[in-house]
């Protein structure tokens, strides 16, 4: 058994190098991490001086941290993830820039013959009402979503054909025939980043109105960080996750609603009438009106 100062986390060393499978062809694989619950507190405790122990346990601290968004001793403990996922997924990935990546180059290595096609349950129709997602609720028939799994099956195997010829009959350079293969081509990079930083990531994308295939990997990501630092995960579904944020309007309106106000009555008042709150309340559930 291999000796070691550094702090363990029992829950990270048991998921260190297993490949999480996402998707058709990607995956989530811790490969790295470090510090722990522990770490986060010991940083916080050399900002608020040796006195805080008395006052906080461990627990009770990190939850203090998360909640008032004391956010720099969570910079504390990092994480190194090995991903493959399509080339569209890691596009919208790469959009989070708190991280350090090291992804893949197809200059120097041949692209592999590997794609995406979804999953039938993911062939959805374009959302009317959301240009940038998809329509959950419109069924789409079986023949359709298996017609168009067919057509992106086809076309992969003959833009891979393409990129083949170009890059080995023809001996273009690599750098130059990549330039046809599609955004469904998977990629692969290394993935370091602070555990703050991942927190924000993950409650952006474990979001419902987030891309399922990105959200996918998110899962996987999540189920790593839950293990690794669970207090912390804690705090975070606590605190962050499943917290319902209110603006200040929408404060404005619970507190006449709390005061026994009725929604219409509430809405009526003029910070509500100015900011269009109406709907709020009259969404808000009957039983705690």
């Amino acid at each position: 058994m291999t000796v070691t100062a550094r702090p363990l986390s029992p829950g990270a060393e048991a998921l260190l190098g297993r490949e999480v499978p996402v998707l058709d062809l990607g995956f989530v694989q811790p490969i790295d991490y470090m510090g722990n619950d522990i770490d986060i507190v010991q940083a916080a405790r050399v900002s608020y001086g040796p006195s805080t122990r008395k006052v906080h346990d461990d627990r009770g601290l990190l939850r203090y941290l998360m909640r008032h968004r004391h956010t720099t001793p969570f910079e504390m403990c990092e994480v190194k993830f090995r991903c493959k996922m399509p080339i569209f997924v890691a596009r919208q990935w790469i959009r989070h820039r708190t991280a350090n990546v090291n992804e893949m180059s197809l200059r120097y290595s041949e692209a592999p013959d590997e794609f995406y096609v979804p999953a039938l349950e993911h062939v959805t129709l374009q959302s009317t009402t959301n240009r940038q997602g998809r329509d959950g609720d419109t069924e789409v028939p079986v023949e359709l979503r298996e017609r168009v799994r067919a057509l992106l099956h086809t076309r992969h195997e003959q833009l891979y054909a393409d990129y083949q010829t170009l890059a080995g009959e023809l001996g273009i350079a690599r750098e130059l025939a990549r330039t046809l293969l599609p955004v469904s081509l998977y990629t692969q990079w290394i993935w370091k980043i602070d555990l703050h930083n991942l927190l924000h990531f993950l409650d952006l994308r474990l979001d419902p109105h987030a891309q399922v295939e990105i959200r996918l990997f998110a899962e996987a990501m999540a189920e790593f960080v839950q293990a690794w630092v669970p207090q912390s995960w804690e705090a975070f579904v606590d605190y962050r996750r499943e917290a319902l944020p209110f603006t200040r309007v929408e404060g404005v309106a619970l507190s006449h609603l709390l005061r026994g106000a009725s929604a219409d009555e509430a809405a009526a008042t003029p910070a509500c009438r100015a900011a269009s709150c109406a709907s709020f309340l009259t969404s808000w559930p009957a039983c705690a009106r």
